[in-house]
């Protein structure tokens, strides 16, 4: 018989090889020590110290050492023989590689049992069939029994395998231009950071406003909210020139995907940007590419024109107090896990006189980075949209070869945020297409009319309704085709001032996005960085959407009622 025996121990003695003796129980020791660089330790453990090393991360912070553990750890291998046979070690089968069960099923269960509901009255058979298959992409997508991409998938397959929907109209939203606008976005952040511009530009903003996390969000949030009224698309002020920044600062901060640092500054960084957008694309009537719709809708029903300055004069006041209370709510409630770095900025100059004058790529790249953005600012009298405008500059990146093909198909992020969000427009578009939206939107009419309450109490009920019903969209643009003149009209007639409720449901229409990581064009980008889990995503969403409704009707009401809006 022969016997093996693995044992592990820490040993801070010098290694040591005991000899070898053939058919004697014998004792072989063999001895792995570990590397390590040396340690720059911060001052405090909440702070940020930026280190001279050669290291790829600007802020660093180490754990404090554990007093049970070397550094040094001593394997020995024991092997006895008596005559016998050596027995050998079943191999450990392989992990399985398919779907978690239970999610799986939570997700298929909520489909089966909704399919199978009787149909209301005024809802035709296929719309009900659909709102029980994209129920269940939705249920799948939060459990994540599969990546996202891989669940959206099996949604469009269950949709045509029904007949719900044609294989034309399953996949019509791969044709639309805001799924290709956001993978595109992911095309150019590889390309700034690749060049080492990200850095450049992340060290500049570390050494104005980097001596806190906080400073350093406030001012990517500000930036964000001056470029807001130039760039009429959040997907691309949030893919092409955010997202992009906030990696490379993240990554700068030490803070990286996969590695257990995402909490040190960039899932709270991530989610700050992404929560302050959509309240940007709030404030401005040219900030969000739905806004007009919205406009034209208020002069078709109720025969009053919103105009430019109309909305940013409404919208100024609980704007700015929305931009500067959610990232310190969010700073409280889901903390970076470093605070303040008081040699940040210093250090950082440093890291910027290192770098040396910027390289060919790097002009590269901040040239095409302006030719993008001057063409989403002025395509419009160009005749040249946003994704035309991103394409354009990927092809500038690609011919020059700052960006390869190779790398473009290796982020598969990217891919995979184009399947789902395309899979969730395209559901999303046939359930209003199908009439199930107008059916809501009427049975909520009759609902709320039917209370007998004020005005004020009516409008309220409205607007949550209008403001939630949100789930289950994946534009702002389809929500507002479908339902704002609807609600605009009921509200109008139950006495609510018609400009007034005009201007709320628009500028709700922006803030609802922020409900989930499909409602409104930058959620997938922030989202797809990978920084903040999804049931966090949704879990602050929620609450921050409380909080906006709370400013926006509360101090915004008194500020409408001092401008005259009612």
């Amino acid at each position: 018989m022969a016997s093996i025996a693995l044992t592990s121990s820490l040993s801070l003695a010098p290694p040591s090889l005991p000899s070898l003796r053939s058919r004697k129980p014998t004792r072989f020791a063999a001895q792995f020590r570990s590397i390590s660089t040396p340690s720059h330790f911060s001052r405090h453990p909440n702070s940020l110290s930026l280190t001279k090393s050669a290291s790829t991360s600007l802020f660093q912070t180490h754990p404090k050492p554990n007093p049970y553990h070397s550094n040094d750890t001593k394997f020995s291998v024991r092997s006895a023989a008596s005559g016998g046979a050596a027995v050998a070690a079943k191999p450990p089968s392989p992990p399985w590689q398919g779907a978690a069960i239970k999610p799986l099923l939570a997700s298929i269960l909520t489909g089966v049992i909704l399919w199978f509901v009787p149909v209301p009255s005024g809802v035709s058979r296929n719309a009900w069939q659909l709102l029980a298959i994209f129920l269940a992409t939705i249920v799948g997508i939060i459990t994540q029994p599969l990546p996202l991409g891989a669940v959206a998938l099996m949604g469009l397959g269950a949709s045509v395998l029904t007949k719900t929907l044609t294989f034309a109209a399953a996949f019509s939203a791969f044709g639309d231009p805001i799924p290709w606008l956001i993978a595109l976005a992911f095309f150019f952040a590889r390309g700034f950071i690749k060049t080492g511009l990200g850095n450049r530009i992340a060290y500049q903003f570390v050494s104005l406003f980097g001596s806190s996390s906080l400073g350093l969000g406030y001012s990517l949030v500000f930036s964000e909210a001056l470029l807001a009224p130039a760039i009429p698309s959040v997907s691309a002020r949030a893919g092409g020139i955010f997202l992009p920044l906030v990696k490379s600062l993240c990554v700068a901060c030490g803070s990286n995907v996969g590695d257990g640092t995402e909490e040190r500054l960039g899932s709270w960084l991530m989610l700050t940007c992404f929560q302050t957008s959509v309240i940007s694309s709030a404030m401005f009537l040219t900030a969000m590419a739905a806004n007009p719709l919205a406009a034209n809708l208020t002069l078709n029903t109720i025969k009053q024109t919103i105009g430019w300055t109309d909305w940013a004069k409404a919208a100024i006041v609980p704007g700015l107090v929305s931009l500067i209370v959610v990232p310190s709510i969010l700073y409280v409630i889901y903390p970076p896990t470093v605070k303040s770095s008081p040699d940040a900025p210093k250090l950082a100059k440093e890291k910027l006189s290192q770098m040396g004058p910027m390289s060919k790529n790097e002009i590269i790249m901040a040239g095409t980075l302006l030719l993008t953005v001057g063409l989403w600012i002025f395509g419009g009298m160009l005749n040249v949209d946003a994704v035309t405008a991103a394409i354009l500059g990927l092809s500038v990146l690609l011919v020059t070869g700052v960006v390869t093909w190779k790398e473009c198909l290796a982020e598969s992020v990217a891919w995979d945020t184009l399947t789902w969000f395309a899979a969730l427009i395209a559901m999303a578009g046939y359930l209003n297409k199908y009439g199930l939206i107008s059916w809501f939107s009427q049975s909520v009419v009759k609902f709320v009319g039917g209370l007998g309450l004020s005005w004020q109490l009516s409008f309220g009920i409205l607007v949550l309704l209008y403001f939630y019903s949100h789930y289950f969209f994946a534009s702002g643009a389809a929500h507002i085709g479908a339902m704002f003149t609807a609600f605009l009209s009921v509200s109008s007639a139950l006495g609510t001032p018609p400009l007034f409720g005009a201007m709320v449901l628009a500028f709700l229409s922006n803030l609802m996005g922020g409900l989930t990581h499909y409602g409104i064009g930058s959620a997938p980008v922030f989202y797809g960085a990978n920084y903040v889990p999804l049931a966090k995503w949704w879990g602050y969403g929620f609450l921050i959407s409380v909080v906006n409704i709370i400013i926006w009707l509360g101090v915004g009401g008194v500020w409408w009622k001092f401008i005259g809006l009612w």
